[in-house]
């Protein structure tokens, strides 16, 4: 699903996390999903952490890829430079999205090229580019969700629900430490690094991570 304002969807993008969940929930309560498995790649996981939190009865399994707690580490602002330059380009090149979503290893870079041609490979229906406003609405929300705050780690106890937890071995845009946090604070977690690879690893690794998920949710 694309949230308010991102993609398909008109409306105005949330600046706050519990707003994009709340946003979520009126989605899914609108085509009348009343049991359902949660995926949530970056932002998209904050985003089902909370939606888990808020409606517990509803979630069967949840798969957080590239994500981090609320409160967890080095995430309230991107602590490497090139990262940084690249987040925050008013006109993201595809060097910069090598850059934000891939390892700097040969190999890695030569799977981010293949994950770039396919995005151009589909011609009809394309989703609506995202202006600034969205962009500075989502950096909002994720700096407020990313200050320290230990804490906050205590709610992850409450997500009972089996949970896939993956990330690439060096994401910088979202630590990867932060998904050992995860995996180390919800009471029913799977942990699964990909090697040499980054915040992309899903993009890296499509048909290995697809399976994994199927596998999971499968079980």
């Amino acid at each position: 699903m694309d949230l308010a304002g991102v993609g398909g969807s008109t409306g105005t993008t949330p600046n706050t996390v519990e707003e994009m969940a709340h946003n979520a929930i009126a989605f899914l309560d609108a085509v009348g999903l009343r049991r359902f498995d949660l995926l949530g790649f970056s932002l998209g996981g904050f985003i089902a952490q909370e939606v888990t939190l808020f409606r517990p009865w509803q979630v069967r399994r949840l798969v957080l890829a590239g994500t981090a707690p609320r409160g967890g580490r080095d995430i309230h602002q991107y602590t490497a430079g090139a990262i940084r330059e690249a987040a925050l380009h008013d006109a993201p090149s595809a060097a910069n999205l090598l850059t934000l979503f891939f390892e700097k290893s040969a190999s890695s870079q030569a799977k981010g090229v293949e994950f770039l041609k396919r995005l151009g490979l589909r011609t009809a229906e394309r989703d609506t580019a995202t202006d600034l406003a969205v962009r500075d609405a989502q950096l909002t929300a994720i700096s407020a969700w990313g200050v320290r705050d230990d804490s906050r780690l205590q709610r992850l106890e409450s997500i009972r629900q089996p949970v896939l937890v993956a990330n690439g071995d060096n994401d910088e845009m979202v630590p990867t430490r932060n998904t050992y946090l995860l995996a180390e604070h919800l009471p029913n977690a799977k942990l699964s690094i990909y090697p040499d690879a980054g915040h992309g690893f899903l993009f890296q690794y499509p048909a290995e991570f697809a399976a994994e998920v199927n596998a999971f949710l499968g079980g």
